[in-house]
Order: C-alpha cells, then structure tokens, then sequence
C-alpha cells in the first residue's frame, strides 16, 4: 500500500504534463486552429474517457442491431494492432491481421454491413461517402473515436464502466484517463456500462448525482447478456451452438483462454458454470505465438475430465481462428462466449426512441438546408 503511494507520488508530475497537453490540443480544436470536419450524414460516435474495455464493440452492435433494419450502415475503426495501413474496406480476403480484431468481429458477424478501418477518421468517412450509390452508407458508426476531434459527430456517445467510473478515475499514467473527467461534457450521451445484477435504485440515483451532467445529456445503465456459447472451428464439431446451463449440469471444466482488457467479468461469469476453472491470461489484443498455442493444447490435455472445454471471447476467437499454430485435436473443444448489451431501469425504449429521432431529424434538417 505504501509503495503505492510512493509511486502514485512520482507519477503525478507526469499526469500533470499528459493533462498539459490534452487540454493545449482540446483548446486549438475549441479555438478552430485545428480543423474539424461535419458531414452528410449522421455519424455516431462511441468512445470513452479511459483506456481499456468499457465495452465500445458490443455497444456498437447493439446500434447496428437496431439501425440497419432501415439504413445502410457502415462501421469505421481504426484498427488497432492490424498489420495494414490507411483506409482498409472489408472484403472476402480480410482478416483479424488486416482489419484489427474487432473490426473484424463486427465484419463476420454482420455481413451484410460496410467495415472499414482508417486511422485517420476524417478521410475513411471521405472514403466511404465515395462508395457507388448502392453501397454509400446513410449512417456511420465511430468506433472508439471520443478523442478524435478532426470529426465532429452528429452524436456522442460516452461510455463508463460502473466499477470504474470516469468521475472517481484519474489522468495517465496515475490512472485510466486518457483527458480530464470535465470534458465529459461533450458526449450528448452517456452510458453506464457492465452494471451488477446487485445494483439497487439507490446505487442508479448516486452514479446520475455524481455525474452531474449537463441538461442537454442523458445517462443510461447496461449490463452484458450472456449468449450460448459457438464453435469458434465449426468445420471440426457436430455442436456448433451450445447452452452454457447444459454444461454446468454435467459438471464441465473449463480452460479460459482471454487476451482482453479486465478479464475478470468473464472470468465471473464461467465461475458461475463450473466449480474447476483454469485460467490462461494474456495482454489485451494479444496475438497467440506457437509457444502460447503449445502451452493452452498441454494444459487441456492435462485436464482429466472428460467433459472439458476450452472457452475464449469473442474478440479472442477471431484471432485464433486464423492461428496457423492450433492443431486440430483441440479445434472441436474451442468454443467462444458472445456477449449483448441489455439496458437496465426499462431504459431500452427511450434510448432507441433517442436514437430513431436523431436520424431522422438529421435527414429532415439535411433536406431543409
């Protein structure tokens, strides 16, 4: 605890120079020194304050669930730790190595969608607006794009983890901020993310006093979903979807393989589905090596039981599916587990409600202009 201190101590001469120099790069955009860029069409952005998982892929899926029933969608991301540059649209050749591995997930899991990557947001959306009729999208949803000011979106989305909330959190590199809490202010709105099946209206009333937003935004509460778990090399099983209920009833065990920002959600989760759970842990986005896919093949082999099983995450999956190094002896036995957002409070009809009339007051503002 004291050596703690002792660094937190030393660290923060430094968090002060970070804020420095995101507040001086927020200013010149506030300023108009550094352009910005508005576009045609609505462009949702989801990002966040901190670094890590606070859960931008599925909220992302959840607004193309609900949008592309009526638009052409497109998601831009930058791809992160994808081994390509510039602008990548997604087609039948790519991969988790050339569009990054959630970008990736999003591609497989809605193809009929328009994925694309581009570390310079302003010009993917100009590359996507260039798309033949048929294709251009009528929306674009930002992927992780809170900081990326050279875009003005049409609306903000702010995400939060509830046990890690923006206001209680500090700066870089004392904590998980990447600029200072205040500039929360300019999401249009905020979202409380991974919310307990213990929270009570006490904990909801407290997080909404502490946020103190702005009037013109609003704050909504979600929790994950936890779906039947799928055969990550369907070509290699029978059982290509399986309940996660059936297996805890013939007391399976289970190797968890994560390579995700804060595992321990899903680590939670399995604990509540087998009493002998093996945990292998890697960094977030972390690309398997032979070694690595050596040592998870020997460990669940070592695992007497018969009714055994190797789980991973979504974003996990996407990597390993390409993995050259996974021998197909443990192919059958790697399942992945999906996961949705659910909002809480009976807040779901009032977020789409929110949702449906920015669209459509843009296009209607779009077609008075």
């Amino acid at each position: 605890m004291i050596a703690d201190i002792k660094i937190r101590n030393i660290l923060y001469p430094l968090s002060l120079l970070y804020e420095i120099g995101v507040e001086f790069r927020n200013k010149l955009f506030d300023w108009n020194i550094l352009p910005a860029e508005e576009f045609s069409v609505p462009v949702i952005s989801i990002g966040n304050l901190a670094v890590g998982g606070t859960g931008k892929t599925p909220h992302t899926e959840y607004l193309v669930r609900l949008l592309a029933k009526k638009y052409k969608i497109s998601v831009l991301s930058r791809g992160y730790r994808r081994k390509t540059k510039g602008f990548v649209l997604a087609g039948e050749n790519v991969s988790a190595q050339s569009l990054g591995d959630e970008p990736f997930q999003i591609y497989r899991k809605f193809p009929e969608i328009i994925v694309a990557v581009d570390g310079n947001r302003r010009r993917g959306i100009q590359n996507l607006l260039k798309l033949p009729e048929n294709k251009r999208p009528e929306i674009i949803l930002l992927d992780d794009a809170f900081q990326h000011r050279y875009v003005t979106p049409s609306l903000s989305i702010l995400l939060t983890e509830s046990n890690c909330l923006f206001y209680d959190d500090k700066l870089l590199p004392v904590g998980r901020l990447r600029e200072p809490a205040k500039n929360s202010s300019r999401a249009d709105i905020v979202i409380c993310t991974k919310c307990p099946e213990s929270f009570k209206p006490i904990d909801y009333r407290i997080i909404l006093k502490n946020m103190d937003l702005d009037p013109h935004q609003q704050l909504y509460f979600t929790s994950y979903l936890y779906k039947s778990l799928l055969s990550v090399f369907p070509e290699n099983t029978f059982v290509k979807k399986e309940s996660i209920e059936r297996l805890k009833k013939e007391s399976y065990s289970f190797l968890l393989i994560a390579g995700i920002s804060r595992p321990q959600e899903l680590i939670k989760q399995l604990g509540n589905y087998t009493s002998d759970l093996q945990t292998l842990i890697y960094p977030d986005h972390y690309n398997f090596k032979a070694k690595d896919i050596a040592e998870i093949a020997e460990i669940f082999t070592g695992i007497k039981n018969n009714n055994k099983m190797i789980i991973t995450s979504e974003k996990d999956a996407v990597r390993l599916m390409s993995n050259a190094f996974v021998p197909e002896e443990i192919k059958a036995f790697i399942y992945c587990l999906p996961i949705e957002v659910a909002f809480r409070e009976e807040q779901e009809s009032l977020f789409i409600q929110k949702i449906e009339n920015h669209v459509s007051n843009f296009k209607r503002n779009r077609i008075l202009a």
